[in-house]
């Protein structure tokens, strides 16, 4: 039913009768209640002003909770009427989740989203994310016609004026970078190998007007990328590191974000079992929001140089494969014991970021990337960990979470305490800890930032996506909003500065929090 979907963000989508356009109105019960001038177009004349206040006096949200308004045309929907600290103000995972199991059926509909201003961005993302594109169904190939989604946004509270033409364009980039992002994580490995991946990269330079940087095969071993090299030799499809830079003129400092984007996953020769294998078609999912990400943020316009860095292979068995016990020479000069092949997302960030600050000169590196089943247990499925050698860029990362809808929470960044994990006899470290119950989310960041070296001047930000990259069995584009919010004090687009949560409203944001906080308790 999701498949097949042309989405479109309006100020208005004018009016229409829920039979000839289903309608699904979202928002929170006291902001439903200020809104029925708005709506009514959408679903006068069946459904009354009486009907409407008596669906909402029916609406008992928890933490939602959703009534029909005319058959099976008109839905009302109620988001939670408060949310805690960790979570984002925007309810963005019960959007979604609204959007999957409320939606009307049919080939021209309607969502209309009632929030306020702050919450537009997240609330957006959230609804694209409830299309995904992938699908292999026979039936879906076989309907050929596209149909039609139109997101109406109505504001409440303070800042209540519509939305313009550039924020919606913001809107429009952003759901595409989302859709495109979990569409990859969603292909299987047949169709999406690190040939597959490399297309999508250069189709989304072409149409930005970029020629990515692609080192490839025998010549990533010849120029000493170790880690990407010894982890995707063995597969049919040679492994890969490839970048998309722009570098705009008057750019104050240079900004990198780096992707894992791992095809597929094996295990390698410590190969998985059979039950935790099946979903590892996902391992790309850093690789592709750093994609998506990067698609959307330079069609807004971007004041900063900014470099998107995939490093691709296919963790494979064969005759080839690297064993455990040998050793790899990274792109940083250190030497690895692989003592686990499964540990491999850290080798080939390690070459990614050290490539990132030796060969482009990045002052803020960011990896992103589905790093560790241990992520899951720290932070959960709905919460990316975070760890930074910042304290700053912590913070910030946690306030672009709530302010994106992708939630983050910070890990423990202690190296004194924790590298010695990693300790070898024959080589500068193992890939992968001695002891699996010793912060090993943490660990795994560890070893990356290892590469860059604990003293290293720049900026480091680690971004695990292991759990929230899916739900269910669909992938969600996870990290594209947060990537384009945490960054959005360098766009030229002021939906995205306003989002930001290093741009000049940091001041304000804080007490606003606190404020929201303490009015949604007491509704």
């Amino acid at each position: 039913m999701m498949a097949n979907v042309v989405l479109e963000f309006k100020a208005s989508a004018g009016d229409s009768e829920p039979q000839s356009r289903p309608v699904l109105i979202i928002g929170q019960q006291t902001n439903l209640q200020t809104a029925w001038s708005q709506i009514k177009g959408k679903l006068q004349p069946v459904v009354s002003k009486e009907i409407w206040q008596a669906a909402l006096s029916a609406l008992n949200p928890n933490p939602t909770d959703s009534c029909p308004l005319y058959l099976n045309h008109a839905v009302v929907a109620a988001l939670p009427s408060r949310v805690s600290r960790h979570n984002s103000q925007s309810s963005a995972h019960f959007v979604s989740r609204l959007v999957r199991s409320c939606l009307p059926g049919g080939n021209n509909r309607c969502i209309v989203m009632v929030c306020e201003r702050s919450e537009v961005f997240a609330s957006s993302c959230a609804i694209a994310r409830a299309f995904p594109i992938f699908s292999r169904r026979s039936s879906t190939s076989r309907r050929a016609e596209k149909k039609r989604v139109d997101v109406e946004i109505v504001i409440v509270g303070q800042e209540s004026s519509s939305l313009g033409v550039a924020e919606l364009k913001c809107l429009s980039n952003a759901a595409h970078g989302v859709r495109m992002a979990a569409r990859i994580v969603d292909t299987p490995c047949n169709e999406m190998n690190t040939d597959h991946f490399l297309d999508e990269i250069k189709a989304v330079g072409k149409e930005l007007g970029i020629t990515p940087v692609i080192i490839r095969g025998e010549e990533l071993k010849k120029r000493g990328f170790g880690g990407i090299y010894g982890v995707g030799k063995a597969a049919e499809h040679p492994p890969a590191l490839a970048v998309l830079s722009h570098k705009p003129e008057g750019a104050t400092q240079t900004i990198a974000w780096v992707g894992k984007g791992i095809v597929y996953d094996t295990g390698g020769l410590s190969i998985k079992g059979k039950t935790s294998m099946p979903g590892m078609k996902r391992d790309c999912g850093g690789a592709a929001a750093i994609l998506g990400a990067f698609s959307a943020t330079i069609k807004q316009g971007f004041k900063d140089n900014l470099h998107a860095v995939f490093c691709l292979a296919e963790n494979a068995v064969g005759p080839t494969a690297t064993r455990p016990d040998d050793i790899h020479t990274l792109y940083s000069g250190k030497t690895v014991e692989i003592n686990n092949t499964d540990a491999e997302g850290r080798l080939v960030l390690a070459d990614g970021v050290v490539y990132a600050s030796k060969d482009l000169s990045a002052d803020i590196i960011l990896d992103m990337a589905t790093l560790t089943g241990a992520q899951g247990i720290s932070t959960g499925k709905y919460h990316a960990a975070v760890m930074t050698n910042n304290e700053q860029w912590e913070v910030a990362c946690v306030r672009a979470g709530r302010s994106s809808g992708d939630l983050a929470h910070p890990l423990v960044y202690c190296p004194e305490m924790h590298f010695s994990e990693f300790t070898s006899a024959m080589a500068d470290m193992k890939n992968s800890v001695a002891d699996r119950e010793n912060a090993q989310s943490s660990c795994a960041g560890l070893f990356i930032v290892s590469h860059l070296g604990f003293d290293w001047p720049g900026v480091w930000v680690h971004v695990d996506i292991a759990s929230p990259v899916h739900a269910g069995e669909r992938a969600t584009g996870f990290g594209v909003a947060l990537l384009m919010a945490l960054f959005g004090q360098a766009s030229d687009d002021s939906m995205l500065n306003q989002v930001s949560p290093l741009g000049a409203a940091t001041n304000t944001s804080e007490d606003q929090m606190e404020r929201d906080c303490k009015r949604r308790r007491l509704v």
